[in-house]
């Protein structure tokens, strides 16, 4: 079983900002899978199904970003999943909208979410798709950056990004995840 993860918060005033681009690729897998999530259950939301094949289960932890590790850590409890088959996608401030970046391991560079799911994982070997949501300018906070919505020139991009994710996706549900990596970072 593949088991790929959006990170985000849960709640209609957090749709599309820009700390919930992994639920956006959670969603749109869901759509292009046809895999409903209809479960309720490991402080998340996932539903399982196939895609060419393989098992899949997706999840959004609905414990907002911070302790976005307790869901993660229980589901792959509960379904006894190994970390190598585990994909985490999330926004990243390190990386220029439109942007992303797949790793095999790393530390948390600032992100709770991250720091939540290598806390209760215990492990920073874990699969990632990094999506570049840029950095603020001029004074705004980074909370404020982060919970804020993209423009519309950015949504515009978002969208081919989120297209670009959910691709590697399913690469990565077929083969290793570093033969993905490598054609994506190339």
């Amino acid at each position: 079983m593949k088991i790929f993860v959006g990170l985000g918060n849960p709640g209609k005033q957090y749709n599309q900002t820009r700390h919930n681009i992994g639920f956006e690729v959670i969603d749109e897998l869901s759509k292009k899978w046809d895999i409903p999530l209809d479960q309720a259950k490991h402080k998340g939301i996932y539903g399982t199904g196939t895609a060419g094949g393989e098992k899949i289960l997706l999840l959004k932890p609905l414990t907002y970003m911070n302790l976005s590790g307790e869901s993660i850590a229980a589901v792959m409890n509960f379904f006894k999943a190994s970390i190598e088959d585990v994909v985490i996608l999330y926004d990243d401030l390190d990386l220029p909208v439109g942007k992303i970046r797949l790793r095999q391991k790393g530390s948390a560079g600032g992100h709770n979410g991250i720091k939540s799911t290598i806390a209760h994982l215990g492990s920073q070997e874990f699969n990632r798709i990094r999506i570049g949501i840029g950095r603020p300018v001029g004074r705004m906070s980074v909370t404020d950056y982060v919970l804020g919505r993209f423009s519309k020139e950015e949504w515009g991009e978002m969208g081919n990004v989120i297209e670009k994710c959910t691709k590697a996706c399913g690469e990565s549900a077929q083969r290793p995840f570093l033969q993905v990596m490598n054609e994506y970072n190339g």
